[in-house]
């Protein structure tokens, strides 16, 4: 029971000193569930506290790695209770702090809070196949920790054009931009993956804390307020998500656009 993240759509495996945290919904594109965020940092939290751990990769099932949050907002048989859905459900902050190395191992669509979990990771491989958007604002979502995390990672300019334009971009692209750090053939990432932690468990972990701490100052403050209340108080999320399921586009767009929502 000890490696039980409490979500059906996590498993925890382990390989020595590494932990996987395998995202493995794959009836639902692995989509995560309010459980299977916290269970992401269960698995965080696990490796910190397990002195026979030294290091977690996260990574997920097919051609998937995580599009986001279940719109549904649904829980499934298996899964533990969560806290009421607001920040302390998420864990891309508890993956940003950890003190255990985190590597992301991204085999294929990431989006939303999968691209979050890959860009808080100390590193992330990707497939040559991964794939990435930040689709939040197509569904009226104000989503705080993009705003204060991606200028970081790549300027204001190139976060202003991922962000307003919600458009798909490649792993060489998001390479190149910053987005995330490594790209290899799909027949390597494990192995890639792997690489990875070995690298960084070279280092001192005293001095590899504090030279984290001083990174992750670079990020901007993440507002979280204004998202969870835009989110219980604003009628665009639940328009973006109504329109979303229905396959139409919602009702803020120009019916001159309105026919692209097939690209969204």
């Amino acid at each position: 029971m000890m490696d039980d993240l409490g979500a059906a759509g996590l498993r925890f495996e382990r390989d020595g000193v590494i932990g996987w945290c395998v995202i493995d919904r794959p009836e639902a594109r692995n989509a995560f569930t309010p459980a299977m965020y916290f269970g992401l940092k269960r698995a965080v939290h696990l490796v910190n506290k397990d002195p026979e751990l030294a290091a977690l990769i996260i990574t997920g099932v097919g051609d998937t790695f995580a599009p986001g949050g279940d719109l549904g907002g649904r829980s499934l048989p298996g899964d533990a209770p969560v806290p009421d859905i607001g920040h302390e459900t998420l864990p891309f902050l508890t993956i940003r702090d950890s003190h255990a190395p985190v590597v992301a191992a991204v085999n294929g669509i990431c989006q939303a809070g999968g691209l979050l979990v890959a860009m808080m990771a100390d590193i992330a491989v990707a497939s040559e196949q991964a794939s990435f958007r930040v689709p939040e604002l197509l569904r009226g979502i104000v989503d705080a920790t993009f705003a204060a995390a991606l200028p970081a990672h790549v300027g204001v300019a190139v976060a202003r054009d991922l962000l307003l334009s919600a458009r798909r971009f490649d792993a060489h692209e998001a390479v190149r931009l910053g987005v995330i750090s490594r790209v290899v053939p799909r027949e390597r990432l494990r192995e890639a993956a792997v690489e990875a932690v070995g690298e960084i468990l070279q280092t001192g972990p005293l001095a590899r804390m504090h030279v984290k701490r001083m990174l992750n100052e670079r990020y901007g403050l993440v507002d979280y307020q204004t998202m969870f209340g835009s989110l219980e108080g604003s009628p665009e999320p639940r328009e973006g998500m109504r329109a979303f399921m229905e396959k139409r586009a919602p009702v803020w767009v120009p019916e001159r656009f309105a026919g692209d929502r097939g690209r969204r």
